[in-house]
């Protein structure tokens, strides 16, 4: 049995959503965090190499320029690092992020559905797995949807001071949109289009209480990561200073490349957790929505009642 079980499925008011959100992760970061380590640990290892890639084409091409011992060095080798560690990153990380935003969404679902017990990684995985198909139309129309978002913001910026208001409004209520709509469809089971809509309606009956929780609990969760990132960023800091005090030769220290890939690699797997955390906010807003528009859980209480 999980202690301390939190009912999802209930009316919330905005301080109650913001509260709720952070004992939810605080009750169940153990066993999340450990979901997230057993299903990202190929990725997690595929970043360590694009972070090799990164770290030794940046750290050749600053040499090429003169930047460490100047004499300079081949530039082409560093381009190739560059440009393969950027073409990984990118591929990898639209398959972390997908991974993650299905890991949350999923076991907020498990979570729900198990009433106290304990949440099993197995069940959650094969939830996934099961609405795979789903997922991946999902993410397909998201490259079209953020395509048309990147033309608005464009147009927008073209607008002094309202229109980067505006296009603030609108990234919170993507945010929102996108993350509840992910709900509906594993939650649901519908399909991907239906999934949009009902998102939509979700979204707009309730649109302050969206922007404002996204937009809250978005800068707190943004200052925890920060606080995070302040380890790996404190230690290659230290050795950076430690590197130019004792003038080494950054390009022919392999001790540096190892320092400077594990910092990169703990940087990018905390932004792929952030990733989680962000839609246990949007998953939080989902079940509170739902309940009140449709009162599930009211109805079902009220039945249990009439029973008894």
């Amino acid at each position: 049995m999980q202690q301390n079980y939190m009912e999802l499925r209930q009316r919330r008011n905005f301080g109650a959503i913001v509260e709720d959100y952070f004992t939810f992760f605080k009750q169940n970061v153990k066993p999340f965090t450990s979901l997230f380590i057993s299903y990202n640990g190929i990725f997690i290892l595929l970043l360590l190499g694009i972070s090799y890639l990164l770290v030794t084409g940046f750290i050749g091409l600053i040499d090429h320029t003169g930047g460490f011992d100047g004499t300079g060095g081949g530039s082409t080798e560093s381009f190739i690092y560059l440009g393969v560690g950027f073409l990984f990153l990118i591929f990898v990380f639209i398959a972390v992020a997908a991974l993650n935003y299905s890991l949350a969404s999923a076991y907020m679902i498990s979570y729900e559905k198990a009433n106290g017990t304990m949440v099993e990684n197995k069940k959650v995985w094969s939830f996934i797995s099961s609405r795979l198909g789903h997922i991946i139309v999902f993410i397909l129309l998201l490259f079209l949807i953020y395509g048309i978002y990147g033309v608005a913001s464009i147009i927008l910026a073209f607008i002094p001071i309202i229109g980067a208001i505006i296009q603030y409004i609108f990234g919170f209520a993507l945010s929102a949109w996108l993350g509840i709509s992910f709900m509906v469809l594993l939650a649901e089971g519908v399909a991907p289009i239906d999934a949009y809509s009902k998102g939509m309606e979700l979204l707009t009956a309730n649109f302050k209480k969206c922007i404002g929780v996204n937009f809250i609990l978005g800068i707190l969760v943004g200052i925890l990561i920060i606080m995070v990132l302040m380890i790996p960023g404190f230690i290659v800091g230290i050795y950076q200073y430690h590197a130019l005090y004792s003038e080494t030769n950054l390009a022919e220290s392999a001790f540096s490349k190892i320092i400077y890939t594990l910092g990169l690699c703990a940087f990018l797997v905390v932004a792929a957790y952030a990733q989680s955390l962000s839609q246990f906010i949007n998953g939080i807003l989902y079940f509170t929505l739902h309940e009140e528009k449709y009162n599930v859980k009211t109805r079902e209480r009220i039945s249990q009642i009439g029973l008894e």
